[in-house]
């Protein structure tokens, strides 16, 4: 399925944890700013080793978080968000991820990331 240009919501990404604490202003620029994508089950999203340039949040369905040479980590689950690693420390996708379900999911690039979502993991280190 194709990519739909259509924004995520500021009430769907105020439903994400780690959002949450953005302020109205912040969520609301960076809703306009994430596209939203239907993806089929046993879809690849991100690879390990590949270059990242986007963040993800999922807003429906499941996807697998696998390792090459440590197989399954976890299961994300509607809310949860993935991609950062790559993106906040500059080295490749740490994992692969893979839906398990249909499932939607909203993202953003790297200027967005860095303008927008950096505060929440440079707090984290």
């Amino acid at each position: 399925m194709s990519p739909r240009h259509v924004p995520a919501s500021v009430t769907e990404l105020s439903r994400v944890g780690l959002l949450s604490s953005l302020p109205g202003e912040t969520l609301t620029r960076l809703a306009a700013r994430m596209s939203r994508e239907d993806v089929p089950p046993g879809r690849t999203i991100v690879a390990e080793g590949e270059g990242g340039d986007r963040f993800y949040v999922l807003l429906s369905g499941m996807a697998t978080v696998t390792q090459e040479g440590r197989g399954p980590r976890s299961v994300l689950r509607p809310g949860e968000t993935f991609g950062e690693v790559s993106l906040a420390m500059g080295v490749p996708r740490t994992a692969t991820v893979t839906t398990m379900l249909p499932s939607v999911v909203a993202s953003c690039d790297r200027a967005t990331f860095d303008e927008l979502l950096r505060p929440l993991f440079a707090d984290d280190e």
